[in-house]
């Protein structure tokens, strides 16, 4: 017999948690799940601790996951993307799912010009020929982006906050998203054949749904000026990939910048192995120190806001 009561339990599906956040989950028992965990791991641990609460901050929520502990009430994602949590699965058993919105958008943002620059000035050719002895000053001419329009697909916390930067730089600035409740400055809504057709840089912002698998494909790539410039720092599944590769070997867009893909993670010998133009970075774009603490802090206060909500039992 125990004179102290059992804590419940809150699964990471990682390695770890900003401290900040920890503290906030001080009355529970943290369980992670390691670095990279499949379903099986996940059910396994499900199965075994019954937690009240999991905080995904890698790999996928499938229903025999949820099924796995019957305490189970909230999924908050350590971030702002809930694809990878079944949200039909979860609604039909009642349990909530929620992102911590807006935790990364200035690092997201921030990745987002890092990409753009280096497609627009060629930052990671120039670098490798550098290195390589080369001098391109007498040939090489970058992109200049003032007086350009950026075409943002996706107008949340991240794309307004990328817009301001492209504002100040002198940049024409269209965005497409049919979720605007209101008019910002200095940004002409618009529809999206129209975005495509009058951007030079297309940047994509916008959650992944079943409406949206591969938006970016040839017909959109058609639609786009030529020479252009795409951006992804939202989800792979928003991009056919072998379109955007195509076109860009073909000289159809100027450049790519990617930081999430269809499968992942990409790891060794792949498709954009050869692909210079294409800059690559391992979907890192929020993270970030400050992002980290906040996405922790953001996820541990959906947990508990849910928990207060509905207590144990209801």
């Amino acid at each position: 017999m125990t004179s102290v009561a059992e804590k419940q339990t809150i699964l990471v599906t990682g390695a770890d948690l900003a401290p900040q956040a920890v503290a906030m989950l001080k009355d529970f028992e943290i369980v992670y799940a390691g670095k990279a965990p499949d379903t099986a791991a996940l059910v396994a641990l499900c199965a075994e601790h019954q937690p009240v609460g999991i905080i995904v901050r890698y790999g996928k929520i499938p229903a025999e996951v949820m099924d796995a502990s019957r305490r189970l009430r909230v999924i908050s994602k350590h971030g702002t993307g809930v694809d990878t949590i079944d949200g039909k699965a979860a609604a039909e058993r009642g349990i909530a799912v929620k992102a911590a919105v807006g935790a990364n958008a200035p690092a997201v943002a921030e990745h987002t010009w890092a990409l753009i620059m280096a497609c627009a000035k060629s930052v990671v050719q120039l670098n490798a020929r550098m290195h390589d002895g080369h001098w391109d000053k007498a040939t090489h001419k970058s992109i200049e982006l003032k007086g350009r329009t950026l075409g943002l697909v996706g107008f949340g916390a991240i794309g307004q906050r990328v817009a301001d930067v492209a504002v100040t730089l002198g940049m024409n600035v269209l965005a497409y998203d049919p979720f605007a409740r209101k008019e910002y400055p200095n940004v002409t809504l618009c529809d999206l054949d129209t975005l495509y057709a009058q951007s030079d840089v297309v940047s994509l912002h916008c959650p992944l749904t079943e409406d949206n698998k591969q938006m970016i494909n040839r017909d959109s790539i058609a639609k786009m000026r030529a020479g252009a410039i795409l951006v992804n720092t939202a989800r792979g599944g928003l991009v056919d990939e072998a379109a955007v590769i195509e076109a860009v070997k073909s000289g159809r867009l100027h450049s790519a910048g990617l930081d999430s893909f269809a499968s992942e993670p990409l790891i060794g010998s792949h498709h954009f192995s050869d692909v210079d133009n294409i800059v690559l970075s391992p979907h890192i774009g929020g993270v970030t120190g400050d992002a980290y603490i906040g996405m922790g802090t953001g996820a541990a206060a959906n947990i508990l806001a849910v928990l207060a909500e509905v207590p144990a039992g209801a």
